[in-house]
């Protein structure tokens, strides 16, 4: 028994994850590769390796002749008779190749044949690794910059973070761990190229979904999802279980859930609400924090007039317009907001549909701490637009 090839397999099969057949045809190959090389052709030579035992036998497949013209294809009948006696003019027998005969230059492509072979089969391995986990999130290292690209270490291979998938309020330090999402996976002469992301939706998406249990075991789904990576995002969600509220699975005991992926988007806020089948209800919740008169939805059109008090419509409206327009995402209608006054005002905008409530929206049960959070009072520009347009 060859033990030290044996172990060698053993060792190339457990950490680089080739199969052991797979050495064992690159090892007839370059047997086959070096007798072409020391005589010129194999087209009739045969290698036989022993999967359990791995002695390896080699032989050429000759014709017995009277007279040899092609000594690598032919044999003499006295040659042959010593092979085999009972071999006859016309038959086939079988000469045994001693790779030791073989020359250093044969033995040296022999060995880059191998060598070759072993590392396509662990670019092959990775890349197939990774190809699986395309669309999905995984952990990496930070490893270095790369201009204004950064090299993130998945373990077996090296993701390219490129500088339109980076969060720009995101800085990250060499050995810092973060999370990604593989965009795409490619297969290249020089092995796998992976591309990651932090801003794109599905990331949010993937770390809900190995956050939250209920989302994993499909109690709760995720509809719908729009961001602004850095900023905010919004996400629908719905029970399949009437026992089972979707907005608390996600947001967890005291937050914990919902708070462990905001730290690992870095502070990002997040905006879970309840999905609705009816878009008028959908939109409504879509826009909270902000109280809504009433909605106006054309599912043709995919359009929405949507009327809110006028103390809220900068709420609605959000911080240079993000929540409406997070809103919209979310929702895929365009969204007209409006305030009691503008409504009344605006030719075509029937004021008169809308059943508005008093006590529901009672101004002396508006927060302005949600106003707060939307707007901010020190960025003078955005603050007094939010006016004009509320005193419009």
């Amino acid at each position: 028994m060859n033990k030290e090839l044996m172990e060698a397999l053993d060792i190339l099969e457990r950490e680089k994850e080739i199969s052991k057949d797979t050495l064992f045809e690159a090892i007839e190959n370059s047997l086959i590769t070096a007798y072409r090389n020391h005589y010129g052709k194999a087209d009739n030579v045969k290698v036989e390796i022993d999967r359990d035992t791995c002695d390896y036998y080699c032989y050429a497949e000759k014709e017995v002749v009277e007279e040899v013209e092609d000594p690598v294809m032919q044999i003499s009948s006295e040659d042959a008779a010593e092979i085999d006696p009972t071999a006859k003019v016309g038959d086939i027998v079988r000469v045994e190749i001693r790779s030791k005969e073989f020359g250093r230059i044969a033995t040296q492509n022999a060995k880059s044949v191998i060598l070759q072979k072993i590392r396509e089969e662990e670019r092959s391995v990775i890349y197939n690794q990774y190809f699986e986990k395309e669309k999905d999130v995984v952990t990496g290292i930070v490893q270095r910059y790369m201009g204004k690209n950064i090299s993130i270490n998945l373990g077996k291979a090296d993701a390219i973070l490129n500088e339109n998938e980076q969060v720009k309020s995101e800085h990250f330090r060499p050995t810092e761990r973060i999370k990604v999402y593989i965009l795409e996976v490619r297969n290249t002469p020089k092995g796998p190229r992976i591309l990651v992301s932090r801003t794109h939706p599905e990331l949010v998406k993937r770390l809900f979904e190995s956050e939250v249990t209920e989302i994993k075991d499909g109690t709760v789904e995720i509809m719908s999802i729009a961001r602004e990576a850095g900023s905010r995002t919004k996400l629908a969600v719905r029970s399949n279980n009437p026992n089972v509220d979707a907005v608390g699975a996600c947001v967890g005991i005291n937050g914990a859930r919902v708070n462990s992926i905001v730290d690992e988007l870095c502070g990002e806020k997040i905006d879970i609400v309840n999905w609705d089948e009816n878009p008028g209800n959908l939109i409504q919740n879509a826009l909270s924090p902000a109280k809504i008169v009433a909605v106006f939805a054309d599912p043709e059109e995919k359009t929405a007039k949507v009327v809110v008090p006028d103390y809220q419509l900068s709420l609605a409206i959000g911080k240079e317009g993000q929540n409406a327009r997070l809103a919209a995402r979310l929702t895929g209608y365009k969204i007209d907001i409006k305030s009691e006054t503008q409504a009344k005002d605006a030719p075509g905008f029937r004021y008169e549909d809308y059943v508005y409530d008093d006590e529901e929206y009672d101004e002396e049960d508006y927060d302005e701490s949600y106003e707060e959070e939307y707007i901010d009072e020190s960025d003078d520009e955005t603050y007094e637009q939010a006016e004009s347009v509320e005193e419009s």
